[in-house]
C-alpha cells in the first residue's frame, strides 16, 4: 500500500485506489511527472505544471498526493520496470538480486532526482523524514520477504549496512555499482553477519 502523507492538509476526499478509472488516472500522472522531473528538477515540479501537462486539476493531485512528499515516494517505488528478484533458500543470492535490482533503480534519473530531494528536505521537512523511514520500512519488509525461504531474517541496521555501500558508489562516489562491486558488498556483509556479535548488538537472524 502506497503510504500517504497529509499532516495539516484540509480534508480533501480521496480517491478509491480499487478503482480502475482511477488507477489509470494515477498511473498517467506519475508517467508524466517521471518525466518531467529529470527536466525541470524538484523544485521546478510545481502542481501547476504538472496538471497542466498531465491535463488534469491541482484538486486531483491533492487527492492522490495531499504532500509533494508523497508524490516523490510514488515516483521512487514505482519506478521503471526492472528484473525484480525472486524469493529463494540462498541469501547470497537472494541479496546479489536485490542490490542489483537497487541499482538498476537508480539508473533511472527520475527515481534518482526524487531519492536525492526527498534526502535533501528531510532535514527540515517532516513528510520528507517520514517518507525515508517509510521507504526504509518498505524495501527491510520486501527484502525479507524474499529471504523467508532461506529461514533468514534482516534488521533495520543490517539492512542499512547492506545498500549503504551501493547508494554510496552510486550517489557520491559518482561511480558505477559493477557485478564485481555487489559481489564483494555481499560477501563482505555475509561474513560480518556470520561474526559472533558484541554483546548487545544482533546479526542476521537464521
Amino acid at each position: 500500500m502506497i503510504p500517504r502523507y497529509d499532516h495539516g492538509v484540509p480534508s480533501i476526499r480521496r480517491p478509491d485506489p480499487d478503482n480502475p478509472r482511477v488507477q489509470r488516472t494515477r498511473h498517467r500522472i506519475l508517467a508524466v511527472a517521471r518525466d518531467l522531473l529529470p527536466e525541470v528538477g524538484p523544485t521546478g515540479l510545481s502542481y501547476s505544471l504538472l496538471a497542466e501537462r498531465a491535463g488534469v486539476t491541482r484538486q486531483t493531485l491533492y487527492r492522490h498526493w495531499p504532500r509533494r512528499a508523497a508524490l516523490l515516494v510514488d515516483l521512487i517505488l514505482t519506478g521503471p520496470e526492472a528484473d525484480y528478484p525472486q524469493p529463494g533458500s540462498d541469501p547470497r543470492q537472494v541479496l546479489t538480486a536485490w542490490l542489483t535490482s537497487l541499482r538498476q533503480g537508480m539508473d533511472d534519473l527520475a527515481s534518482r532526482t526524487a531519492v536525492l530531494a526527498v534526502t535533501a528536505q528531510a532535514d527540515y521537512d517532516p513528510d520528507c523524514a517520514e517518507a525515508l523511514v517509510r521507504l526504509r520500512d518498505d524495501r527491510l519488509a520486501a527484502l525479507n520477504e524474499l529471504l523467508a525461504p532461506s529461514g533468514c531474517e534482516v534488521s533495520a541496521g543490517e539492512y542499512t549496512l547492506l545498500y549503504g555501500p551501493v547508494l554510496s558508489r552510486l550517489l557520491f562516489d559518482r561511480g558505477e555499482a559493477r557485478d564485481e562491486f555487489i559481489e564483494i558488498v555481499v560477501t563482505r556483509w555475509l561474513d560480518a553477519a556470520a561474526a559472533p556479535a558484541p554483546a548487545g548488538r544482533g546479526t542476521l537472524r537464521a
